[in-house]
């Protein structure tokens, strides 16, 4: 049994098998679970391709008890729900015109074709319901080599879809191992400047699959180098990526695609705010970059990690993701080694250790003759500053003399 071939012993998926058969089309899983199969990767979702029409697959869907829903269908593809988890069938089709960003298409019946009009080698595979395992590009070989290799002539790949530059620096970065196709990264230097013509939201999509990948420091020092970072994002620092890349693997931490970014492209809240434009960055990771470099700008050039007193601070006034964020950035800026203990432990205390809680109130002050208004909030905020200064007092007596003081009152 080929690893492949696992993919069969899902229930769902026989299920889905079995009410496809009654439209008397082929169907086949095709892709990326085909793929990540072979490469010992669990499958993130199964994709099935289907000579049949799309109407024949929701009826089929329809007779079968199950959910069918049109998702793409002027593009072919239907969605499936088996026992909750969706499926997504698409009808095989032939490229009829493309312009390096959308494709014009018709409906097809022949699988091997519509393998050879997808863009890389290693995702032309299908696996029939039987086990049986196509490859009419050399796929197996080249995921076998750990190689990313465009179908045909790499220069007609990029030409149909521009988007395919960076997929295959993405593929290279999650898949791939030593030196890239020679050809294929030629041919996406030559093209380069096409990504500028895409929408800046697909160009997000792959960047945030990209940048916690396996090799996501090395291949973006690559796509540096090779001129395409200038057109996507317009800067970027390879270095520091890298040093945070190791630091999160010295915490034993999974990569982080936001943080990430900010290692590799956010020095300031501008350049958050350029990213926002650039990228069309979600309101949350906007915010988070932002926060991020709101609380870095403090520790910018620090070569030894911030005493616990700072911390505290750090996590009061910014957020523990802000602290956490800027302390990683600044790790990256600096030049200790990644295990350094004083970093990890400064990391360790912002990840065990919750946001100190203010523990006076506006209804504190106003009991004690503070009146409300503008009077309440100035004393309200030289009262925390205090608190601040005095090192996040709990204890009950402690924060009482604060309050005094703050009002005026003695004891």
């Amino acid at each position: 049994m080929n690893l492949a071939q696992r993919l069969l012993d899902d229930p769902r998926l026989a299920t889905l098998f079995a009410a496809l058969a009654k439209t008397g089309g082929e169907t086949r899983v095709v892709g990326g679970a085909v793929r990540d199969a072979l490469f010992g990767l669990p499958p993130h979702e199964i994709d099935l391709a289907t000579t049949a029409l799309p109407e024949d697959v929701l009826a089929a869907a329809r007779d079968a008890g199950l959910k069918g829903v049109p998702t793409g269908i002027e593009h072919g593809t239907v969605t499936i729900v088996v026992a909750g988890t969706p499926f997504e069938v698409t009808t095989l089709r032939e490229d009829v015109e493309t312009d390096g960003r959308f494709a014009k298409v018709r409906f097809g019946g022949d699988f091997d074709q519509d393998a050879r009009r997808r863009d890389f080698t290693v995702n032309a595979l299908s696996l029939t319901p039987d086990g049986e395992l196509h490859d009419p590009t050399g796929g197996i070989a080249d995921l076998e080599a750990r190689r990313i290799r465009f179908i045909g002539d790499a220069a007609t790949r990029i030409r149909e879809d521009y988007l395919r530059v960076l997929r295959f620096f993405r593929f290279n970065a999650s898949h791939g191992e030593g030196a890239f196709d020679r050809e294929g990264l030629h041919e996406s230097i030559i093209a380069r400047e096409n990504l500028a013509r895409l929408s800046r939201e697909r160009v997000r999509a792959e960047l945030v699959k990209l940048l916690p990948a396996r090799r996501a420091p090395e291949v973006v020092r690559a796509m540096s180098q090779a001129g395409v970072i200038e057109v996507i994002l317009g800067m970027g620092y390879p270095a520091r990526l890298e040093r945070l890349a190791a630091f999160e693997a010295a915490q034993g931490k999974k990569p982080d695609a936001v943080l990430r970014l900010a290692a590799f492209a956010v020095l300031t809240v501008e350049d958050a705010e350029r990213l926002r434009d650039r990228l069309r960055l979600s309101n949350d990771e906007w915010s988070r970059l932002s926060a991020a470099a709101r609380t870095l700008a403090a520790l910018h050039g620090i070569e030894r990690p911030p005493p616990v007193s700072h911390l505290r601070e750090m996590l009061f006034i910014c957020g523990a993701r802000a602290a956490a964020d800027a302390l990683a950035l600044a790790f990256a800026e600096s030049a200790a080694a990644p295990d350094d203990p004083q970093w990890l432990e400064a990391a360790k205390y912002l990840d065990e250790n919750p946001a100190p809680a203010f523990p006076i109130r506006g209804a504190d002050l106003i009991a004690r003759g503070v009146a409300p208004g503008r009077e309440l909030g100035a004393v309200l905020k030289s009262l925390q500053a205090q608190w601040i200064r005095a090192g996040f007092p709990r204890d009950p007596q402690a924060v009482m003399q604060l309050l005094e003081e703050a009002v005026g009152i003695k004891e």
